[in-house]
């Protein structure tokens, strides 16, 4: 009984404590929810606050741009504004403007009309009085008819012949004016350009030789650059290619060759030798290696120099060696590559006044006398040398042209080669520009006396200035005026056909009376004809 009951107080204190458990479980699991909810509801309430305030905030931003577009907007307006008013200033001015001038036409048209109407006047006044005039002009020609006895026709066919001739004498005055007008004028235009194209540049001119002289310290070094039986300037001679002189002229010793450049590699080795005071066959050598070295740099700077000077680009390699080459060449004296830079100049100056390519026209004057610096070493005139290079080198047409045409050796293609042409030999007639031997010069003054001489009626001809003028005296019996004038175009064309010479020859011929005197004195009388002709210049 005792075990049933403690049994049934233990189910009941089981059951009893199960109950308040779960009573337990539920209020607390009841205080979990509120506390739930009751911070839920915080969470909302703090999210309703800051999405009003995001939204407040998105608000005033966006009011905030819309204030500056508007801004914006409005001062473009008001710019635009400003605009549209300064330009209907604009058009208001210019539409008064036109107003004016057309108020002017019209002020303009209604003068023109006037004077119109009073030109129709005084034309209808110039008819009648031209009406009136042909019947006082019949009335008189009729009275002139009964007065000679000739009829109108064969008045008028008389009074027609004399005016044919007197026609005919003034169209061969006036033919003969035109010519020499045209003459005169053309030579002046081609004056104006060259010496336009001379103003422009200015050349020194250096004349060289064939020999070159070296100074010594003293004598003693003649000695030295003999050397023991003479085995230091055979040495020289035998590296250089040059012949050394070794004379009496104190403290200097002379090199001679016709090749300008083995003569400047021997002039830089033997100053070299000098300064070091060693000459023996092995320096020498190595000086002339030396010397070799150095003049080619200067042909390639001579060369490049050129070139940049006279703006000249894409030129071959081969025509750049020789073009180089071109600063130790020489003809008559003068130097060949200043001659071709004064030629190239002188070519595009004249090419820029007549609006031709002024780059070719230097390319060709530049390269035209480029055979010259091979033609030491080939066979063949320095034209045929040089065209064969420029061919080979791919040379514009026009500069292969300029190199032949300069010699007359074939006809232009382009007026460029005619510029060269001039400029070769406006370069070439410079004073001091050229030398001419003494000899040379007697023949040419004696062949230009001959040439006048040879003239039918030429009493006696002068060259004068330094052959650069012609002077004929003619027998007056022998030739009248007219002929004059032909004899001086004659002996001009002669000249130019049969000689060759630098610059213009002036040929002035002179028909002159001469009296004779009680004492056979022969006095001068006056000058009945004198003309004056001048040949083209001619290489």
């Amino acid at each position: 009984m005792a075990v049933n009951e403690m049994l049934l107080a233990a189910v009941l204190g089981l059951v009893v404590g199960v109950a308040v458990g779960f009573a337990i479980k539920v209020f607390m699991q009841k205080a979990r929810e509120k506390n739930a909810r009751s911070l839920a509801d915080k969470i909302i309430e703090q999210a309703k606050r800051s999405a009003e305030k995001l939204e407040k905030d998105a608000y005033l931003r966006a009011k905030e741009r819309f204030q500056k577009e508007r801004s914006r907007i409005l001062d473009q307006l008001r710019r635009r504004e400003k605009e549209l008013a300064r330009e209907e200033d604009r058009l208001r001015k210019k539409e008064k403007d036109v107003q004016r001038r057309e108020n002017q036409l019209k002020e303009r048209e209604n003068a023109i009309k006037r004077k119109q109407n009073e030109l129709e006047k005084e034309r209808e006044r110039i008819v009648v009085q031209e009406n009136r005039l042909k019947e006082v002009v019949d009335q008189e020609i009729q009275k002139l008819e009964a007065l000679s006895g000739l009829s109108r026709d064969d008045a008028r066919k008389e009074l027609m012949d004399r005016m044919i001739a007197e026609a005919r004498s003034e169209a061969a005055q006036m033919i003969i004016d035109i010519r020499n007008e045209a003459q005169e004028r053309a030579k002046w235009e081609a004056k104006e350009i060259m010496a336009f194209a001379i103003e422009r540049m200015a050349t020194d001119y250096t004349m060289e030789s064939t020999l070159t002289s070296v100074s010594l310290p003293n004598d003693n070094w003649k000695g030295l650059i003999i050397g023991r039986e003479g085995r230091n300037i055979k040495a020289f001679e035998a590296a250089t290619g040059v012949k050394v002189i070794v004379d009496d002229t104190p403290e200097t010793v002379v090199m001679s060759s016709f090749d300008p450049i083995k003569r400047e590699i021997a002039r830089l080795t033997m100053e070299r030798l000098i300064q070091s005071k060693n000459i023996n066959p092995q320096a020498i050598e190595q000086e002339v290696a030396r010397a070799t070295k150095i003049v080619e740099d200067n042909i390639k700077r001579a060369a490049d120099q050129t070139l940049k000077e006279l703006n000249i680009k894409n030129v071959h390699p081969e025509m750049r060696e020789w073009l180089g080459r071109l600063k130790y060449r020489t003809s008559y004296g003068q130097n060949i590559l200043q001659h071709s830079k004064e030629v190239a100049l002188l070519a595009g100056h004249m090419a820029a006044e007549l609006g031709l390519d002024v780059a070719l026209a230097r390319r060709a004057g530049l390269f035209h006398d480029i055979g010259k610096a091979v033609s030491n070493d080939s066979e063949g005139s320095h034209v045929t040398i040089g065209v064969e290079l420029a061919t080979r080198c791919k040379e514009h047409p026009v500069v292969i042209n300029a190199i032949l045409a300069h010699h007359e050796e074939a006809e232009p293609i382009s007026p460029i080669s005619v510029l060269v042409t001039a400029a070769d030999r406006i370069s070439g007639a410079r004073p001091g520009a050229r030398r001419e031997s003494l000899e040379a010069y007697t023949q040419r003054i004696k062949k230009l006396e001959e040439l006048g001489n040879s003239f039918e009626g030429v009493a006696k001809t002068y060259a004068i200035s330094a052959g650069r003028e012609v002077r004929v005296i003619v027998i007056p019996d022998a030739v009248s005026d007219v002929e004059v004038d032909m004899l001086a175009s004659d002996i001009a064309k002669k000249i130019k056909e049969s000689m060759e010479y630098p610059g213009q020859i002036k040929v002035t011929v002179i028909r002159r009376l001469i009296e004779q005197s009680s004492t056979d004195e022969f006095l001068p009388g006056k000058d009945d004809g004198k003309n004056v002709q001048s040949v083209p210049s001619v290489n």
